[in-house]
């Protein structure tokens, strides 16, 4: 499934082409050229109420059965009135995000972006800040006040909200901090 680190030449040039991803085309073979790989070295951690970056090291990478998984999802979020977007180099998908449709919050003010990817071989081209941009625009449609984003607490993930323009949720969504208690909860205000 994808390329893999150490696998050859990397397809990292090339126009990229980004548009909304329909219910018919995701399948697991819509990722056969994703590679989400992503060395870690520091995390973000809340200590005694203030966040301190720690030393934290290891490696990820998706799995055959995460990208099952991820292809439920990213089903669920369409048939449920959310949107996804992609990114193709040479029609081949290279990055992608998506918004749901379910408003949560005191005031029903936030949509969560469940994902947000770039391909391991095409980062650092703009990809995630395009995506980002398509996502706020999708969430504005839909009537939400807010952006709520649980995001993985690496210290250059951390980088790319904060210059999208993110900060700590105001209200944290439940759901998301028993999912995944090591992310950051954070908001994009509309």
């Amino acid at each position: 499934m994808g390329m893999r680190l150490n696998e050859g030449p990397t397809m990292g040039k090339g126009r990229i082409n980004y548009r909304r991803i329909k219910e018919s085309e995701l399948s697991v073979s819509l990722f056969a050229d994703f590679d989400r790989y992503q060395e870690v070295n520091r995390c973000w951690r809340k200590e005694d109420g203030e966040w301190v970056l720690k030393d934290i090291v290891f490696n990820e990478q998706w799995s055959d059965s995460d990208y099952r998984y991820l292809t439920e999802c990213l089903i669920h979020t369409i048939q449920t009135g959310g949107v996804v977007f992609g990114a193709f180099v040479e029609e081949r998908l290279k990055g992608f995000a998506s918004v749901e449709h379910e408003f949560f919050g005191q005031e029903k003010q936030y949509l969560e972006l469940t994902s947000i990817h770039t391909s391991y071989d095409c980062r650092n081209r703009g990809i995630g800040r395009q995506l980002f941009t398509r996502c706020v625009e999708a969430a504005r449609k839909m009537g939400a006040k807010k952006l709520y984003i649980s995001a993985h607490s690496c210290e250059e993930t951390q980088a790319f909200y904060k210059e999208m323009g993110c900060v700590e949720a105001v209200e944290y969504n439940q759901k998301s901090v028993e999912k995944e208690p090591c992310d950051c909860q954070l908001e994009f205000v509309l």
